[in-house]
This record gives C-alpha cells, sequence and structure tokens, in this order.
C-alpha cells in the first residue's frame, strides 16, 4: 500500500526532514511544496545558510512527491543523480520549494525543483532529481 502525505510527514518528523525544519504544505499529483524556516542553526561558518540545507529542503520534496507518484506495483526507490545550482541565499525569513514532476517514466522520474525565498520569491538555488 502507497503511503500518504501524512504518513510521509509523520516518518520524515523522525528523520532529516524534522531534524532540518522542512515543513510540508502541500503535494498534488506530480508537485510537492514545501517551506524551511532560516535559523541560525543552519548556518555555515560564514554566516550564511548552509547549502546542506537548501539541499535537504529541495530533496525532501522531490523525494516525497517521487513516493507519492510511484507506479502502480512499485514500493521502492533510489536516487540517480541530484543537482544545485545556487544563486542567492538568506539569513532570515523562510525558503520555499515547490518540486514539480518533468518525466514519469516505468522506471524514472525527473523532477525540478526551484528554491526561493518566501515573501519576494528571490531564487536561492535551481535543484534537479532524477
Amino acid at each position: 500500500m502507497r503511503p500518504t502525505l501524512d504518513d510521509l510527514i509523520t516518518a520524515g518528523g523522525r528523520h532529516l526532514p524534522g531534524l532540518v525544519g522542512v515543513e510540508v504544505l502541500d503535494a498534488s499529483p506530480g508537485s510537492v511544496t514545501a517551506e524551511l524556516p532560516v535559523r541560525q542553526e543552519l548556518f555555515a561558518r560564514n554566516g550564511y545558510l548552509h547549502a546542506a540545507a537548501v539541499v535537504a529542503l529541495a530533496d525532501t520534496a522531490c523525494g516525497y512527491g517521487i513516493v507519492l507518484n510511484l507506479p502502480d506495483g512499485a514500493s521502492r526507490f533510489t536516487t540517480v543523480e541530484l543537482k544545485s545550482n545556487f544563486v542567492g541565499t538568506a539569513r532570515d525569513g523562510r525558503l520555499r520549494v515547490e518540486a514539480r514532476l518533468v518525466h514519469a517514466g516505468r522506471t524514472t522520474q525527473f523532477w525540478q525543483a526551484p528554491v526561493t525565498r518566501v515573501g519576494n520569491g528571490k531564487p536561492v538555488a535551481h535543484f534537479s532529481r532524477g
């Protein structure tokens, strides 16, 4: 039986997504929206948001999307590739990711997940996962 979004949120709360503070807001077929409150614990030594926090946000949204869009009969998946291009950062506020399914094949899925700042919509990262 395929897990629901609530199942994923509950399970994620006990793992990295919960530790980092990822908040999943919505999921629909082929789409997952999540946010991350920016806080000092997620900063790198240089005083800016650590890249791994941004990747955790985007990768969580894509991963949840993959699970929710697995083909009938499928129960597991693995990451083939992920890519992040950083074009900005944040020291406060919230980040939002809107992960979108680009390709849903029999054995692979490809997702794009732009990460932006909530409020002004400025891009922080372009993320993709296959």
